[in-house]
């Protein structure tokens, strides 16, 4: 009984932090706009089958191809199948969304833990990621992916391989740079006094202190590897029997859907890949201001351009210095004399 009891409490403090987490999520508004387009998009992702009237991957419910947008095909029929574009729509955000999240969380953990590993145990292990971190930012990706594809296959399995394999450098050096000021701090001197391990000082003390940077990187990492998969599968290096918004858009132009005026085979998808993207960055950036008060409250368009130029994280690194020596006096300006001669 005393063990249900506890793990019943633990399950209730874990249900009011996402309750709370998720409450001021809501209130800001950049997160409630981002927070609703998603929750939308996973809902039409999970109820595809009710929601699309036909089925794409079903052959025989295929009509005339190139039909324009009707009462029975709401956004007509693909130039080059004959597949209910709507329908195509609905079920392609299984695919998109499905490889954004799962790819964002894989690469979250992988960072995340070798940052982490990096950052507090140091010596070679730290020498050995970093390297190892240099050696993969500096390789082209592009020509890789397509030999990993060609040798292995394009399945969606690979595909989310390759996003992992070369999408884990960048969070693992910023969470790498966080720890090692965290390592430095009291309660984790305190735990290491009291004789923990080193991997229960990682994962109970240390992660939980670089958790607002790994959250917000996953949901900005989500965004980029959802442009990332529509490119590929427009390239033809995806999956090429699974219906996603970027399959459909190579679908379009192979079919030359804009060049018989067909404009809507090529808007439905580029409006979903619009819609996924501004609602995981709005999600992003809601998360940097609410897990780092330290954030300038300004709007995520100013942000983009910043961040283009440098400038956001010159803001950003100049922000954390002013909250890491609040006390710090400048100078008193030296007083100018008035005589002649006196310097």
């Amino acid at each position: 009984m005393k063990v249900l009891k506890k793990i019943g409490t633990a399950i209730l403090s874990v249900l009011r932090s996402v309750g709370s987490f998720f409450a001021r999520l809501w209130k800001h508004k950049q997160g409630r706009v981002g927070l609703i387009i998603v929750t939308f998009l996973i809902l039409v992702a999970l109820f595809a089958p009710l929601i699309a009237p036909y089925d794409p991957y079903d052959v025989t419910q295929r009509a005339e191809k190139g039909l324009t947008p009707s009462w029975q095909h709401l956004l007509g029929t693909s130039i080059t199948t004959g597949q209910d574009i709507f329908s195509m729509l609905v079920y392609g955000a299984r695919v998109s969304l499905s490889i954004g999240i799962i790819t964002g969380v894989l690469i979250a953990i992988l960072g995340a833990t070798l940052g982490v590993i990096a950052g507090y145990v140091g010596g070679a292990a730290d020498t050995i990621i970093m390297r190892l971190v240099d050696i993969m930012i500096v390789i082209p990706t592009l020509p890789l992916v397509i030999v990993i594809t060609n040798i292995f296959g394009n399945s969606y399995f690979v595909i989310v391989f390759v996003f992992v394999l070369f999408g884990w450098q960048s969070l693992a050096r910023i969470v790498r740079s966080q720890v090692l000021l965290l390592k430095n701090s009291d309660y984790v001197k305190a735990a290491e006094l009291a004789g923990a391990s080193k991997g229960y000082i990682m994962f109970r003390h240390i992660l939980p202190g670089v958790s607002n940077l790994v959250i917000m990187s996953s949901a900005l990492t989500c965004a980029g590897i959802m442009i990332a998969e529509s490119g590929l599968s427009f390239l033809g290096l995806a999956n090429a029997t699974s219906i996603s918004w970027g399959k459909m858009l190579a679908d379009a132009q192979s079919g030359g859907a804009m060049l018989f005026g067909h404009w809507w085979s090529v808007l439905a998808p580029g409006i979903g890949i619009f819609l996924s993207v501004f609602a995981f960055m709005r999600l992003g950036l809601a998360l940097e201001e609410i897990l780092n008060p330290r954030m300038k409250r300004k709007s995520g368009l100013v942000k983009v351009f910043k961040h283009l130029n440098n400038r956001y994280l010159d803001e950003l690194f100049a922000s954390m210095d002013d909250g890491a020596a609040p006390f710090v006096q400048s100078p008193e300006p030296q007083k100018k004399s008035k005589r002649r001669g006196e310097t």
